[in-house]
């Protein structure tokens, strides 16, 4: 099992990083180009990924690795082998970027507005029917 505790033992950090050493350091994207094989290189933004990374899921991905603490961002290693491979039509990629952006708005709005003494607009986004609704 000596052979694979370099992945096993990976880590996700935030930002973008040159070749990691034995035991990972890269973010999610970066992770998911070691893991399908891919030839490796730094990864900034989605547009940095190969086309067979879907650039909604790959963005979303990447916003959530280096917003999270560095003790909860472990978690996205789940959807490290979901991201090759992920790319599709554009009108499926244009669905995709809908569903992140209504869900974005939907949970991850309502608690920093309410700490923000922003209650009736929390309401208003955790309600959100659809985008157009959610962009009013």
């Amino acid at each position: 099992m000596a052979g694979f505790d370099h992945i096993l033992n990976w880590r996700l950090l935030s930002g973008s990083h040159p070749f990691p050493g034995p035991d990972g350091g890269t973010c999610i994207n970066e992770a998911a180009l070691v893991a399908a094989g891919l030839p490796y290189r730094a990864i900034r933004s989605s547009d940095d990924c190969p086309p067979c990374f879907s650039r909604p899921l790959a963005a979303y991905a990447l916003g959530l690795n280096d917003a999270m603490p560095d003790a909860e961002r472990h978690r996205l290693m789940a959807f490290v082998l979901r991201l090759s491979g992920s790319a599709d039509l554009p009108a499926v990629e244009i669905e995709r970027t809908v569903f992140l952006a209504l869900a974005s708005i939907r949970r991850l709005l309502p608690p920093l507005l309410e700490k923000a003494g922003l209650v009736d607009l929390a309401v208003l986004c955790a309600a959100a029917g659809d985008i157009d609704e959610a962009l009013a």
